[in-house]
């Protein structure tokens, strides 16, 4: 009899715990309860302990696929054995006049030959579209992007649109898609240095992000004046016809100065709020995990 009450009190015990909720995911679901938008969210901390929020959906990368991108770039440079200063020819044609485009702006002409690592400066920190299509059209594609990923374990994701598709068609936006939390362990192996690529490229990838030119007032928000760093990859869309924005993202990896680190990717799509106020939901999700962590 003892035996038996003492199974049921471990077994009551072990499926409390199981269900029990950590108190972060309480006061992440606060802020995305009622925000006219759906949430997603995916917390990975010192690349252990896992959170997620409205996980089971296909969420529009946006630009936030130029991260999964320059990952693929840096496949095809190390299995072809090519630095970083690689030269790439650029036509005046490939620079789109009705896209963004700081590279356009900067050599309207075109016509010139840049380094990869300078293209994938312009992607990673300041996403520009023009300098993406060139870096897709020079590995062979979106699909050598999406293919490379999944030999690496990349999962509930999909890259098979570039930026001039999702330019012409934007329901192709929904092409290019991911769960917060697939995009998360992606960004977390790069933190964590466990990618299966030479170190030299993908030291490179993370000291870009973490001087990215975009989306300051998003995840980096809560974080300024702090001695913590951010490395991320912000994604943004146009409205549809129903005046919701597509999708508005940020995915990050975030370094405590006590040498601690976390991950946090949070997906906003379909938002019925302004640019701004849909800016301010992630920047408040990035602002209570802060606190608490830090």
């Amino acid at each position: 009899m003892m035996k038996l009450l003492l199974f049921i009190i471990l077994y009551t015990f072990c499926t409390l715990s199981s269900q029990a909720t950590h108190p972060l995911q309480e006061q992440i679901q606060q802020i995305t309860a009622n925000t006219g938008a759906h949430v997603g969210v995916a917390l990975i901390i010192d690349g252990k302990d896992t959170i997620t929020i409205n996980n089971d959906d296909r969420y529009p990368l946006m630009s936030v696929m130029k991260y999964h991108q320059a990952l693929a770039v840096a496949h095809y440079l190390d299995k072809h054995h090519l630095p970083l200063s690689t030269s790439v020819f650029i036509r005046k044609e490939d620079l789109r006049p009705d896209t963004y485009s700081p590279l356009r702006d900067r050599y309207p002409k075109g016509n010139i030959s840049l380094p990869i690592s300078e293209l994938l400066t312009y992607t990673l920190q300041l996403s520009d579209n023009n300098a993406c299509d060139i870096l897709f059209d020079y590995i062979g594609g979106t699909e050598e992007t999406d293919k490379y990923l999944r030999t690496i374990g990349c999962d509930q994701f999909a890259v098979t649109a570039t930026e001039d598709d999702m330019h012409k068609n934007l329901a192709l936006c929904y092409n290019n898609w991911s769960t917060p939390l697939s995009t998360a362990r992606l960004m977390d192996r790069l933190a964590a240095e466990t990618l299966p690529i030479d170190t030299s490229y993908t030291h490179f990838i993370r000291e870009t992000l973490l001087d990215c030119q975009t989306g300051k007032a998003r995840l980096p928000f809560p974080l300024q004046g702090t001695e913590t760093r951010i490395g991320h990859k912000t994604g943004t869309s146009d409205q549809n016809e129903q005046g919701e924005w597509i999708g508005i993202n940020d995915a990050g990896f975030i370094l405590l100065p006590n040498g601690k680190r976390y991950t946090l990717v949070v997906f906003v799509k379909h938002s019925k709020l302004s640019f701004e106020a849909t800016e301010r939901v992630i920047a408040d999700i990035s602002a209570v995990v802060f606190r608490t962590l830090h």
